[in-house]
């Protein structure tokens, strides 16, 4: 541990002002292989969607789909800002996602089911199998729960193929779904339900994890008691057998309220069921933002607008073609798997892969051998898992025979260094990386580069892309110069297709959060009036590129300076022997907040004075004195959520002395107490 003091401030930045030491990396061209096969590499796309063709542009979005009936509004702005999309057009998901391919695509692949224990064959579920499967459910959910257009339904249910299944069936019927992270527990699950006003939940009574075959029928249990607590009471709960024929729970049933689906399928063999015509405006699916405590935020998305956006940026800005093989390792659970595991890559006919388990389970080179099996050539990953996989196997994708032409990192901002051996290693130089930002509340891809057209830049997410039109207001709602180089809100001006509607059951709420502090005039119908606010920093560079500096939250404020935390952890990484790094706010009387720092090594490094004085000497030399770290804890491993992410805010309670809370749900709640005896 090292414990330099800060050294005295010099105060050039203001209070409003976010410092910005990350120094621009260099271009790097895509590969010209790339460009030839690539879906778009025009580049007057960009005019097509100049703010003086909105929002007629979208029409390209939207002509990608099948209608039942053309729209007759493109944008209906009466009652700003909850935008209406294609109004009047009627269409339906699961139609674009499985029938309208079958003439062409029916014995093609759709889903790539990987279960994690490798002695379980890989399923692959071709666009016919999956059509007579979606449909048999719908029938079961229909003739059996009584299901119809505009009911809610709650999944719980873990990265199997069954998930997608249950989204497709509940969509063909208009019933809206809300799907909840299979690591979460079963009280945050049952206020998801009783939220939603759920009529059933459907989850699986078990699932492997890490080795194990984890119980998951006993979160059922306690979510319907806690929707019950809240004064909403489930009609039923069906659950999924995670190997069919076999219920695998130790947790009993209980007569009259839960039935194992497998069960009843057979009775629903053969049926089929025509998709719900669905006015495009309708809701889709809700997606639940918030963590495990606090009021659950549902996020509503509609249909047609949603399925417009999510299937254009698949196309164009993830180049997936039908004879792809697409593997996004994220969870269906989260935005990021809806969008572009299930409804994107299946609205274009593509092969999508769903892995059950943990990247690094058994070992660092288990995605790389899933790729050489399924020759994977698009990868999408997160910053998270992609410096996991760099801790724990730095050398393994030279092992095996997969070659990528295209790779995403999504969820939140990645740092060069990280960026670079995602790059050189996983992509070996030949694969093109699209550094995505958006939010679960915009339902795809805000900024990003168009592959086939834009050079790349290591820790940027690159411009904004077509049809998007940011802005970048510093705290008093100025607006700043573009590509000024200085940080401040990122907002987006205009609305656009694949944006939520609203929070269910709290449009104020929405409108509060989201809308309100840059707004020119609540009374106002026009939407140049009403910019989004991500709640992220931003800067943009002369040369267009924005880099997201992460949550306007997560700023310390040292002596009136005000640090984004990301560029203390990127300075970090730049040391060989750092693989993660975390920092958090520690209170100063003197300073207001100084940073501590927590870093891991490398497999077989310990922990020494010699390492913590490098990371010191790095974050110094990159961003100033200013944010010399109070501390540099060095620490077996990160406390983290069963999706990999760091919880930093058990590591600020560490280093301010107070209790750490719940930390039972964490994927390694033992290392807590280690970091504590760590922390002096």
């Amino acid at each position: 541990m090292s414990k330099d003091p800060l050294s005295p401030p010099a105060a050039d930045v203001s209070e409003a002002q976010i410092a910005v030491h990350w120094r621009e990396e260099a271009l790097i061209p895509p590969p010209n292989r790339f460009i030839a096969q690539a879906n778009l590499t025009d580049g007057a796309i960009f005019e097509r969607f100049a703010p003086d063709r909105f929002p007629e542009c979208y029409k390209e979005f939207a002509d990608l789909l099948d209608w039942f009936k053309y729209w007759e509004t493109t944008l209906d702005t009466s009652h700003p800002p909850f935008w209406r999309w294609f109004v009047g057009g009627r269409i339906n998901a699961c139609h674009n996602c499985l029938d309208r391919h079958l003439v062409q695509h029916k014995n093609k692949t759709a889903i790539h089911f990987v279960p994690e224990p490798e002695s379980e064959a890989i399923q692959h579920i071709t666009y016919q199998e999956l059509f007579v499967r979606v449909n048999e459910l719908a029938a079961l959910l229909r003739d059996f729960c009584g299901l119809k257009a505009g009911d809610r339904v709650t999944l719980h249910m873990p990265m199997v193929a069954e998930l997608p299944i249950t989204m497709l069936a509940c969509a063909r019927l208009g019933v809206i779904h809300s799907q909840v992270f299979s690591g979460f527990s079963g009280k945050a699950c049952g206020s998801r339900i009783s939220d939603s006003e759920s009529r059933v939940l459907i989850t699986m009574d078990a699932y492997y994890r890490v080795g194990q075959l984890l119980d998951h029928k006993e979160k059922a249990d306690v979510a319907v008691l806690a929707a019950e607590q809240d004064k909403h009471q489930l009609e039923k709960v069906l659950i999924w057998q995670r190997h069919p024929g076999r219920y695998s729970s130790p947790t009993k049933l209980i007569g009259g309220r839960d039935f194992i689906v497998n069960d009843l399928l057979p009775k629903f063999r053969g049926q089929r069921v025509d998709p719900v015509p669905m006015p495009a405006e309708a809701p889709l699916f809700l997606m639940y933002t918030s963590g495990t405590t606090g009021r659950p935020k549902g996020c509503q998305h509609s249909i047609g607008g949603y399925l417009a956006y999510v299937t254009w940026t698949s196309k164009y800005i993830q180049d997936i073609h039908p004879e792809d093989v697409y593997w996004c390792m994220a969870d269906i659970g989260w935005i990021t798997g809806h969008s572009y595991i299930v409804y994107g890559p299946l609205a274009l006919a593509a092969s999508t892969v769903v892995y059950e388990g943990v990247p690094t389970h058994p070992d660092a080179g288990r995605p790389w051998r899933i790729a050489e099996t399924l020759d994977v050539n698009i990868f999408h990953t997160s910053p998270t898992a992609i410096r996991a996989l760099r801790r724990s196997g730095p050398d393994e994708p030279a092992k095996y025979h997969y070659h990528f032409k295209h790779m995403t990192t999504v969820g939140e901002p990645i740092e060069p260094e990280v960026w670079k051996w995602y790059h050189g290693v996983v992509g070996r130089g030949e694969a093109v990386i699209v550094d995505t930002w958006w939010q679960t509340e915009n339902g795809g891809f805000l900024c990003s580069t168009v592959p086939g057209i834009h050079p790349m830049k290591p820790g940027s997410t690159g411009p904004a892309i077509p049809g998007i039109h940011p802005v970048i207001y510093d705290d008093q709602g100025n607006e700043l110069a573009s590509g000024s180089g200085k940080a401040g809100n990122i907002c987006i001006r205009n609305p656009w297709p694949g944006a939520f509607q609203t929070i269910w059951k709290d449009p104020e709420r929405y409108v509060r959060q989201y809308y309100s502090r840059f707004c020119r005039d609540p009374q106002s119908k026009d939407w140049r009036d009403w910019p989004y606010m991500a709640g992220d920093g931003a800067v943009q560079a002369a040369d267009g590129y924005y880099r997201i500096l992460g949550r306007i939250d997560d700023v310390i404020n040292v002596a009136g300076h005000r640090l984004g935390t990301k560029e203390l952890e990127s300075a970090a990484l730049l040391v060989p022997e750092v693989v993660e790094a975390a920092v958090v706010p520690v209170t100063d009387q003197v300073k207001g907040k100084v940073p501590d720092l927590y870093v891991s090594l490398k497999p077989g490094l310990a922990a020494s004075d010699e390492i913590a004085s490098k990371v010191v000497a790095s974050v110094v030399s990159e961003i100033g004195a200013i944010a010399r770290p109070r501390h540099v804890i060095m620490v077996p491993d990160m406390p983290k959520t069963r999706s990999g992410k760091i919880m930093r805010r058990v590591l600020a309670a560490i280093s301010n002395g107070q209790d750490a809370g719940d930390v039972s749900t964490l994927a390694n709640p033992e290392v807590v107490d280690t970091i504590k005896g760590l922390v002096k």
